[in-house]
C-alpha cells in the first residue's frame, strides 16, 4: 500500500512540473523534491522518468478502457480520455511538442483503437463482415478519431473538444453501419 502511495506522489509531484515545464527540462531531482522522497526511491520505482511518463499513460488508458462498457457511444468515451489532457493542457501539450511524443501517441492509439473496436463490432451486429475488412474499417476510424485529436492538441487544445467530438459523432452518424454494409456485400460477391 506504501508503495502505491510513493508511486502516486511520484506521479503526482511529475505531472505538476510537467504542467509547468518541458519534458526535457524536468530532472528526476526536480520530482523527488516536489513529493518529498529520495533519488534511490524514485529509481526504485522507475528506471527514468519516462518510465514514469509511460505507466501515466498506460493508467490512463486502463482507466478509459475498462469503462468502455459504460459509455453510450465511442463519443462519449474519447470525451473521457480527453478529460486528463483538459485538467492537464500544459503538460499534454509538453509531452506532444517534445523528441517523446510517441508517448502520447501510444497513448491515444490504445484509447482510440479500443473504443473504436468496441464501436464497429456493435455495428456490425446481424453483418457478415471479412475480418479484413473489418480490421481496415476500423484503423480508418482510429485514425480518423486521432487525426481530429492531434488537430486539437495542435490548436493548444483551444477549441471545446466535447463539442469536436460530438459533432464528428453527428457528421459520420451511420456511415460506419453502411460502410459495414457495404463490406458484408463486397463479401458476398467474392
Amino acid at each position: 500500500m506504501a508503495s502505491n502511495l510513493t508511486r502516486q506522489a511520484i506521479s503526482e509531484s511529475f505531472i505538476r512540473l510537467l504542467n509547468q515545464y518541458p519534458l526535457d527540462k524536468i530532472t528526476v531531482r526536480q520530482i523527488v523534491e516536489g513529493c518529498g522522497v529520495n533519488r534511490n526511491t524514485f529509481y526504485y520505482h522507475y528506471r527514468d522518468i519516462y518510465a514514469l511518463l509511460q505507466e501515466i499513460f498506460d493508467q490512463e488508458a486502463a482507466k478509459v478502457i475498462s469503462n468502455h462498457r459504460n459509455y453510450e457511444s465511442w463519443q462519449e468515451g474519447l470525451i473521457e480520455s480527453a478529460r486528463f489532457a483538459l485538467e492537464n493542457k500544459q503538460a499534454v501539450y509538453h509531452v506532444y511538442s517534445s523528441a517523446h511524443r510517441d508517448y502520447f501517441a501510444r497513448y491515444l492509439d490504445q484509447v482510440a483503437g479500443d473504443l473504436i473496436h468496441s464501436f464497429a463490432v456493435e455495428q456490425a451486429q446481424g453483418l457478415d463482415v471479412d475480418p479484413e475488412d473489418m480490421h481496415y474499417i476500423e484503423i480508418v476510424c482510429k485514425y480518423a478519431v486521432m487525426g481530429m485529436i492531434y488537430e486539437w492538441v495542435e490548436r493548444h487544445m483551444r477549441d471545446d473538444v466535447e463539442h469536436i467530438i460530438s459533432r464528428m459523432g453527428e457528421l459520420f452518424e451511420g456511415e460506419v453501419r453502411r460502410v459495414l454494409e457495404n463490406a458484408a456485400g463486397l463479401s458476398r460477391q467474392e
